[in-house]
C-alpha cells in the first residue's frame, strides 16, 4: 500500500471529486441490529442459516450482533463524530412484515421512523436499502427467491416502507449484491438459505432482479422524485496467464461475476452466452422484460477485491477457479488488495453502460485489529486501504466516471454472515462483551478526510 515518506499513508488527492460528492458509512440490518425477536420482529433466513451445524464460523449467530436497534443513539452519535454527510442502513423485511405481508408491524416501522428522523435532525442524509439478505422466513417455506410470488411481495412490501418514509427519504437501494443472495447462497451453498442447485440460483437470480424492477416502480409510484438504484458487487476480471484457455474462463467469470447483472439492469437483457452457459431456462413471463430493463437512476458498486482466474475443468458448468497473486498484500480474509480494481470497474461501467449516476456503496478491509487498553486500534492497514481506494475513485472522477458519493464498510465491527464475528471491517471497535464502541484510527483518518474535504467546498 503506498506510504508517504515518513511511513503514513498517502492523503489522496480530493481535487477531482465535485463539490457535493457525498461521504458516507455503510451497514446492513441483520449485522448490527440484533433484537432478534423485539417488538414483533419474525424470523428470517439468516436466524434459520445460523442454527444449521457448522454454517457459521465459531458457531456464532445475529441474535445480539452489536444491539444497534437499542444503541441507535450511541450509534448516531458516532456518525456525529466521523462527520459523515450520508448514513447508508438496510430496514429488515421481518421487522416491519413478520409473515412476509401482508400484515404489517408497526413497532417495526416506528423504529426505521426514529431512525430517519433523527438522521435528519442531524444533518445526516438517509441513503435506505430495502433489502440486505434478510428474507423473512415463511417466503422461504413458500419457495423464497426461486419463486416468482417473493418478487411481488417484494414489491408490496416496498410499497410500505415508501409510504411510512417516502416523504423524507429521497435515495432508494432495492438489492444489495443480488450475486451473494443468488450464488453463494442458492449455488455454493455458504450462504443463507444454503441451497447448492444451478436451477435454483438462476431462478433466484431472474426473481430478484425482478422484484428490483418492481420495487422500483412502487418507489416512483409514492414519490416519483425519489433517486432510486441497485447495489452490485462487481470484480475487474483478469486472466491468469496469456492462453487462450485463461482468456476465455475470465470471459466466463465476467460473466457470471458482472455482466449477469449489469446487462438486465441496463436493459440489455440477461447475456446470451451465459445463458447457454448455465444451459438453464429463465422463468420470464409475458412483460417481464420492461419490468427489468426499469430505467436506473444510480448505481451502487460495491469493491472490495479483482478476480485472477485461470481455466479449470473440474469446476463444474463455469470451468474457471480464482488463483491467488503471488506477493500481493492481503486482508485478514485472504482478499487481494488492489485501489486500481476499483478505478477499473468504475470506469468499466461508465464506458460500456452509461450509467447516470454511481456511488461507491461499499469499500472496506478486515484485518486483525489489537486494541490498546482503552480499546483504541491503530489500524494502520485499514486506513491506508481507506485513503488507497478513495484515491482510486478520484482517480476514476477525474476520468470521466460520474461518481457521486462514497460509503465505507462499515461504521462497526459486526456479524460478518458466515465468517461469524471474527473478521472486523468497522471504522469504530465494538467490543463484544460490553458492546463498547471506539473509534479507530482509520476512522479518525476518515473523518479528517471528509473534514478535509467539506473546508475546501465552495461557499456559493
Amino acid at each position: 500500500m503506498p506510504l508517504s515518506q515518513n511511513g503514513s499513508p498517502r492523503v489522496p488527492d480530493l481535487s477531482p471529486l465535485p463539490a457535493d460528492f457525498v461521504w458516507g458509512v455503510a451497514t446492513s440490518a441483520f449485522q448490527i441490529e440484533g433484537a432478534a425477536d423485539a417488538d414483533g420482529r419474525g424470523p428470517s433466513i439468516w436466524d434459520d442459516f445460523c442454527r444449521v451445524p457448522d454454517a457459521i464460523d465459531g458457531g456464532d449467530d445475529g441474535l445480539v450482533a452489536t444491539d444497534s436497534y437499542h444503541r441507535w443513539p450511541e450509534d448516531l452519535e458516532l456518525l456525529q463524530e466521523l462527520g459523515v454527510d450520508s448514513y447508508r442502513f438496510s430496514v429488515a423485511w421481518p421487522r416491519v412484515q413478520p409473515d412476509g405481508g401482508p400484515t404489517v408491524n408497526a413497532a417495526g416501522l416506528d423504529h426505521y421512523d426514529r431512525l430517519v428522523d433523527d438522521l435528519l435532525a442531524a444533518g445526516i442524509d438517509p441513503l435506505v436499502t430495502l433489502y440486505h439478505w434478510d428474507l423473512p422466513s415463511v417466503l422461504q417455506h413458500r419457495g423464497g427467491w426461486v419463486a416468482r410470488e417473493t418478487a411481488l411481495r417484494f414489491a408490496d412490501y416496498t410499497d410500505v416502507v415508501a409510504r411510512r418514509l417516502g416523504d423524507r427519504v429521497h435515495r432508494w437501494v432495492t438489492l444489495n449484491e443480488p450475486l451473494c443472495t443468488a450464488w453463494i447462497g442458492h449455488l455454493e451453498g455458504r450462504m443463507a438459505p444454503g441451497v447448492r442447485d444451478l436451477r435454483s440460483a438462476v431462478h433466484a437470480s431472474y426473481h430478484q432482479l425482478l422484484g428490483h424492477g418492481l420495487a422500483t416502480q412502487a418507489l416512483r409510484a409514492n414519490d416519483p422524485g425519489a433517486s432510486v438504484g441497485i447495489v452490485l458487487n462487481l470484480s475487474p476480471i483478469e486472466p491468469a496467464s496469456g492462453s487462450e484457455a485463461d482468456r476465455l474462463a475470465a470471459e466466463r467469470a465476467d460473466g457470471h461475476t458482472n455482466r449477469w447483472w449489469l446487462d438486465p439492469v441496463h436493459g440489455r437483457g440477461f447475456p446470451a452466452d451465459v445463458v447457454e452457459i448455465y444451459g438453464v431456462p429463465l422463468p420470464s413471463e409475458d412483460g417481464d422484460d420492461a419490468v427489468l430493463a426499469t430505467p436506473l437512476d444510480f448505481l451502487g458498486v460495491n469493491y472490495y477485491f479483482r478476480q485472477v482466474v485461470a481455466a479449470d475443468d473440474a469446476v463444474a458448468t463455469l470451468r474457471f477457479r480464482q488463483v491467488p497473486v503471488e506477493g500481493a498484500p492481503t486482508t485478514a480474509m485472504g482478499w487481494e488488495v488492489h485501489p486500481q480494481g476499483l478505478a477499473d470497474v468504475l470506469l468499466r461501467v461508465t464506458k460500456d453502460y452509461a450509467t447516470p449516476q454511481l456511488w461507491v456503496t461499499e469499500n472496506g478491509a478486515a484485518f486483525d485489529d489489537v486494541p490498546d487498553a482503552e480499546g483504541y486500534v491503530a489500524d494502520a492497514e485499514r486506513t491506508a486501504f481507506v485513503l488507497d481506494h478513495v484515491q482510486a475513485v478520484s482517480d476514476a472522477v477525474a476520468q470521466g466516471a460520474p461518481v457521486q458519493g462514497f460509503y465505507a464498510w462499515s461504521l462497526l465491527d459486526n456479524f460478518e454472515w458466515s465468517y461469524g464475528y471474527w473478521p472486523r471491517f468497522g471504522l469504530a471497535r465494538v467490543d463484544y462483551e460490553t458492546q463498547r464502541r471506539t473509534v479507530k484510527q482509520s476512522g479518525r483518518a476518515y473523518a479528517d478526510l471528509v473534514a478535509g474535504h467539506r473546508a475546501n467546498r465552495p461557499t456559493t
